[in-house]
C-alpha cells in the first residue's frame, strides 16, 4: 500500500486556479459564453439588467427554437431572464399545440347590464 504525499499548499492552489481557468475557457467556448461576450447583459424582453452576482438568471434563447442552430454571429440567440424565457417557451408551445378554434363562437352573448337603471335609483333617494 502506497501513501500519497499531501500536496503543498502552493501546488493545491495552483491546481485549483488552473482547473478554474480550464472550466472558464470551456464555458466561453459554449454558445452561452459566446452570447454573454457578444450581447449586453440585459433581458431582451423586460430590459432587466444583470451583473456577475445574478448572471445565472440570464439565459440564452434560440429564436427559432432549434438548439442545434448556433451560428457564430449569434443571429439565432437572444438573452432573456428566466421568467421571460419561460414565458416565451410557454407561448411557443401554446401556438404549436393549440386546440383553440379561431372562428367565432356561437355561444350566446350576455345582454344584461347591471348598471342600466343606476341613475334613476340614485336619483330617487333625494
Amino acid at each position: 500500500m502506497t501513501l500519497k504525499k499531501p500536496l503543498p499548499a502552493n501546488d493545491k492552489q495552483s491546481q485549483l486556479v488552473m482547473a478554474a481557468r480550464r472550466e472558464q475557457e470551456l464555458r466561453e467556448q459554449s454558445y452561452r459564453g459566446q452570447a454573454l461576450k457578444m450581447y449586453p447583459w440585459v433581458c431582451g424582453r423586460c430590459a432587466r439588467e444583470f451583473t456577475h452576482k445574478n448572471l445565472a438568471e440570464l439565459t440564452v434563447h434560440h429564436r427559432n427554437h432549434n438548439h442545434d442552430d448556433n451560428p457564430a454571429d449569434g443571429s439565432n440567440w437572444e438573452l432573456l431572464c428566466l421568467y421571460c424565457h419561460d414565458n416565451e417557451h410557454s407561448r411557443y408551445e401554446e401556438t404549436r399545440f393549440s386546440t383553440i378554434k379561431t372562428h367565432k363562437s356561437s355561444a350566446p352573448v350576455a345582454t344584461h347590464n347591471p348598471f342600466a337603471d343606476l341613475k334613476s335609483l340614485l336619483g330617487s333617494k333625494k
